[in-house]
């Protein structure tokens, strides 16, 4: 049901509109038959290490992070990683396939704010935008980086409201990390969470106001 007070539609990038794991394919190309493992392992250390770092007070870019996360995964995997394959890996993160149904979607809420709010930092979701096609369709593309707070901190979804002028009831949020949603909600965004993978709502206490399989969901809004 649309909701007239909707001022802009805010999404989040990792797992909503590109794909993490498309990087199982070079994975597999540099190790052979380890990419699925290396690539789940890396994911989850990714944001591990992002919580962690917010807990101890210990910003680092997403960049420095998903680098370490990576040489945590290779050794995991039993995986020998170079710097010539370390630095391969990094290019396949900053090209990330997206999903399909994106540039569809996204074409469809021109009349609206459409904005990128990431835990990326600019050295990475700025090439992987950038190399996109939809890049052109959206107003904002922002990052935790600006404010050192990563998301799901209450300072970090702030940012959002600072940087395009609206109000928390004007927005909905997208993301297709159940955290993310969690953390969104808590600061009283509209949420919808893309359950591409068909899971289960982390209990956190709260519950996202949407619930769709990818984001071709979002037209009942327009």
């Amino acid at each position: 049901m649309k909701n007239p007070k909707l001022k802009a539609f805010v999404f989040d990038a990792y797992g909503t509109l590109f794909d993490v794991h498309s990087v199982i394919e070079k994975c597999n190309e540099l190790f052979p038959g380890k990419g699925e493992n290396i690539s789940g392992i890396w994911r989850q250390k990714q944001l591990e290490y992002s919580f962690l770092r917010q807990l101890m007070g210990r910003y680092s870019t997403f960049l420095e992070i998903t680098r370490d996360a990576l040489r945590y995964a290779c050794k995991e995997a039993g995986a020998k990683l170079t710097e010539d394959t370390e630095n391969q890996l990094i290019r396949a993160y900053l090209e990330l396939q997206h999903y399909d149904e994106t540039e569809e979607v996204l074409k469809k809420l021109q009349s609206y704010k459409t904005a990128i709010f990431s835990n990326g930092s600019f050295d990475m979701l700025s090439p992987l935008v950038d190399q996109s096609p939809f890049c052109p369709l959206l107003d904002e593309v922002l990052s935790v980086d600006d404010v050192k707070q990563f998301k799901p901190t209450p300072m970090a979804y702030h940012h959002v409201l600072d940087r395009l002028g609206v109000r928390r009831e004007e927005v909905l949020f997208m993301s297709s990390n159940t955290w993310d949603i969690a953390g969104a909600a808590s600061f009283g965004f509209h949420t919808a969470w893309i359950n591409r993978q068909g899971k289960e709502m982390d209990e956190l206490g709260v519950k996202p106001d949407y619930e769709y399989s990818d984001l071709r969901g979002l037209m009942e809004h327009v």
